[in-house]
């Protein structure tokens, strides 16, 4: 048989045999094979001579610790045991500490701890447990793992609906918002339809919506209407709202009229905050600042825990009129309505805030909560119960 052929199979087999040893003591040397003495430790280093510190006349001296060894050698009162590994390993716990005006060295870390500590994080990773004898034992517990948890996330069972955790649980009033982007040639035209047909589709006892406030944005998205309605019974009060006025001819030829002038219109439904004022008629004449803010998911909860505690910060002037969240159409959306006299009222009273303690954490936790915010200035309409 040629020599060539009868090589092959060999070095087929010798390749295979260099692979296994060289996969057993890479084990050992991860420390992952019990069968195998650790090797021996590195003998202590010798005492050199302290040098003295730049700009100090005196020398300190320093003292090297033994290598720590098995058992009946000394140890280091700067050593603890290791966590994980084989029996009378140790690993340092600090350097270069100073007593008594000695600097004290601990001995040089020897590879020894190091292949412990690496077989322990190897045995974490997997989920190991410490069987006798060295064996590696999964872990049959799923909370057990190390490797586990960081797939594993536990979720707190909430009993209730945020909402329902905010909200006010006295009332079950539901308010709507509307924004209505005019035509900027029909904005006059607009207020004066507006202000002659609303207060007529209000009078009515049997209409379960109360007319909250009616502005036009003056800084912020300019030739915009703002209408705030509150429906004092909830969701059913909304639906015959809605149901009353498809059948009411002047409501529906309102709106035909008002199409016309209008270039686009979005709405939310709210609810208030607990901790909030409620929304009543005040007189003017004030300006109206309306602050939204468009929240992360997910922080609505820790939000109100925040302003349920900076709220009592801005009463002294009566400027808060009313906080609401969203709870159809965009959602995590928060909405501040403020009342000044005047913009430098607004001013003063902003400053005054900061300067009462506490109103600085309220910020300092709420801004990592938001995503985007935007705050408008508005003139009140002459049939907005809020003047």
């Amino acid at each position: 048989m040629p020599w060539s052929k009868t090589w092959r199979p060999i070095r087929h087999w010798l390749f295979h045999l260099a692979f296994l040893i060289g996969c057993w003591h890479s084990r050992t040397r991860m420390g992952l094979c019990p069968s195998r003495a650790p090797p021996p430790r590195r003998q202590p280093m010798r005492p050199r001579p302290a040098r003295g510190r730049e700009g100090v006349g005196t020398a300190r001296s320093e003292k090297v610790w033994p290598a720590v060894g098995r058992r009946g050698q000394s140890e280091s009162p700067f050593s603890r045991p290791a966590s994980e590994g084989r029996a009378g390993s140790y690993a340092p716990v600090g350097r270069g500490l100073v007593e008594g005006g000695v600097s004290v060295t601990p001995p040089p870390l020897s590879p020894a701890p190091l292949r412990g500590k690496m077989a322990a994080a190897v045995r974490r990773l997997l989920g190991c447990g410490g069987a006798p004898g060295g064996a590696r034992q999964y872990s049959r517990d799923a909370e057990g793992s190390w490797f586990r948890s960081l797939f594993v996330h536990k979720v707190d069972p909430r009993k209730d609906a945020h909402s329902n955790l905010l909200s006010k649980k006295e009332t079950s009033n539901l308010y709507k918002i509307q924004f209505h982007n005019v035509k900027p040639e029909c904005l006059d035209a607009y207020n004066s339809l507006t202000e002659e047909v609303l207060p007529k589709l209000h009078s009515d006892a049997d209409y379960p919506c109360d007319l909250v406030g009616n502005w036009n944005t003056w800084y912020g998205e300019q030739d915009q209407a703002v209408h705030l309605w509150r429906f004092s019974g909830g969701y059913p009060a909304l639906m015959d709202c809605m149901n009353k006025l498809k059948q009411n001819k002047e409501y529906l030829d309102f709106r035909k009229e008002r199409s016309r002038m209008l270039l686009s219109r979005r709405n939310q439904l709210l609810l208030e905050f607990s901790f909030w004022n409620e929304p009543l008629p005040r007189q003017g004449p004030n300006i109206y600042e309306l602050r939204t803010y468009k929240l992360k998911p997910g922080t609505m909860i820790e939000w109100g825990n925040n302003w349920a505690r900076a709220i009592k910060y801005r009463q002294e002037n009566q400027e808060a009129v009313g906080g609401f969240f969203s709870q159809i159409g965009e959602l995590y959306v928060v909405h501040h309505l403020w009342a000044y006299k005047d913009l430098q009222s607004r001013e003063e009273t902003r400053n005054a805030a900061w300067r009462k303690r506490g109103w600085d954490e309220n910020v300092y936790y709420t801004v990592p909560l938001i995503r985007t915010m935007e705050s408008r200035i508005m003139i009140p309409l002459k049939i907005s119960p809020l003047q």
